[in-house]
């Protein structure tokens, strides 16, 4: 049941971190007429709030992410992150107004079947382990 809240949360900070970042990013790319990385968009980048958001959000996935897997096996804990793939499209679409194909909403239907279809196969190798024991 942790490692469930724990995904399910460092799913969550992960999305929103990238959607943070991503809007922070382009708020800072619309302000700049040459387009370019710059030393000037990396110093925009340390004065807006929704980077440092993102940046927080993206750490805490990192930090949770890391944890489940001091728990879990990395074939069960990877495949389950994998939803932050689904909620990404959603929230990109969503929030962020980007547009959004057929063949890409498609696609994402497909890795949320993959999702669902690794997160119910279990544990399988932890638990063979502790049956061992």
């Amino acid at each position: 049941m942790r490692t469930l809240i724990v995904l399910t949360v460092a799913v969550v900070a992960q999305v929103l971190g990238n959607i943070c970042l991503s809007k922070g990013m382009k708020c800072i790319a619309a302000s700049q007429s040459d387009g370019g990385l710059s030393l000037l968009t990396l110093v925009l980048a340390m004065g807006n709030p929704l980077v440092w958001v993102g940046t927080f959000l993206l750490i805490l996935f990192l930090v949770l992410f890391s944890a489940a897997l001091s728990w879990e096996d990395l074939s069960f804990v990877l495949p389950a992150t994998a939803f932050e793939y689904v909620l990404n499209v959603f929230f990109a679409y969503q929030f962020l107004n980007e547009p959004v194909s057929t063949a890409r909403w498609v696609g994402t239907g497909f890795i949320f079947i993959g999702v669902l279809l690794v997160t119910g196969s279990g544990r399988g190798r932890s638990r063979q382990m502790e049956m061992n024991l």
